[in-house]
């Protein structure tokens, strides 16, 4: 599996028919790189750390676990103390939740190949009985490690100021987002690569 998020002009010429406001954007923009973590357990461990903290707090953490552990797997996580695993710096909830994954896993309780069976929203409804995961943090991994091409998260404050400030609103009610939501389907995961862009000012002025 690719690093790097894959899309082409076949979802980018959909997104272009279908909102012509976010073509636009696309356009000025230009293609987005965005990078991908494909193994599931380094993908989960990452976003439990970077729960609440910074980018960089993330990075660094993530680094000293791996250093740690030698090979970051399901089994090197449960071969280690929840006061090992919290040395490197992440708070004692954040250990048991990356280590109670691990033992599901190793147990094969939690089989992430099973995933590529299910829909989007079958996969969320899984990922959400793991301690430590809500709907957002499913979302991004749906999008981030398995590569859904269809997620567009509500609960993303990133998303919603970047659709604020791309159709001009004051306000997003759920209605509205989903109606937004519904002229980018089947590729909303390539739309929000897009929303996240202008949410961050790379949108470039009109000449």
């Amino acid at each position: 599996m690719s690093r790097y998020f894959v899309y082409g002009e076949k979802e980018l010429g959909h997104l272009r028919r279908n909102d012509p406001i976010l073509g636009s954007a696309i356009d000025r923009i230009g293609m987005i790189t965005r990078a991908v973590e494909p193994d599931f357990f380094t993908s989960i461990t990452r976003s439990i750390i970077g729960q609440q903290i910074s980018t960089k707090a993330q990075n660094s953490i993530f680094e000293r676990l791996n250093e740690m552990v030698g090979t970051l797997v399901p089994t090197t996580i449960v071969d280690r103390s929840i006061e090992e695993l919290q040395s490197v710096g992440m708070t004692f909830r954040k250990a048991e939740y990356i280590q109670g994954i691990a033992y599901k896993m190793v147990s094969g309780e939690l089989d992430p190949a099973s995933f590529s069976a299910l829909s989007d929203s079958e996969v969320i409804e899984e990922l959400v009985k793991l301690k430590g995961i809500g709907v957002w943090t499913a979302e991004m991994i749906l999008i981030f490690c398995l590569q859904r091409h269809d997620v567009v998260s509500y609960g993303d404050l990133a998303i919603i100021r970047g659709m604020k400030m791309l159709y001009g609103l004051e306000t997003i009610t759920k209605k509205e987002f989903d109606a937004i939501r519904s002229r980018f389907s089947p590729y909303g995961s390539i739309a929000s690569l897009y929303i996240w862009a202008v949410a961050g000012g790379r949108l470039p002025p009109l000449d």
